[in-house]
């Protein structure tokens, strides 16, 4: 086999893997919840250590919350 049928060979199986990962956090609603969480509250927590406000939708209006308010 050729050295570029070798490494075709390798990064084929590399993105099944990596779609086989894909499609089963997809089929597990838990899993995708969990990863949403855990980016909003590093989100937030990044905001709050710089300082920054954050926009978000309470009581059918959008507000800003000031860093003092977040509370991850």
């Amino acid at each position: 086999m050729k050295k570029s049928g070798i490494i075709l060979k390798l990064l084929m199986s590399r993105k099944k893997k990596y779609n086989d990962k894909i499609t089963e956090a997809f089929s597990n609603p838990d899993i995708i919840t969990k990863a949403l969480v855990k980016g909003v509250r590093e989100a937030l927590i990044q905001h709050k250590k710089a300082g920054h406000p954050v926009f978000v939708w309470r009581d059918g209006k959008a507000v800003w919350l000031q860093p003092d308010e977040l509370y991850p």
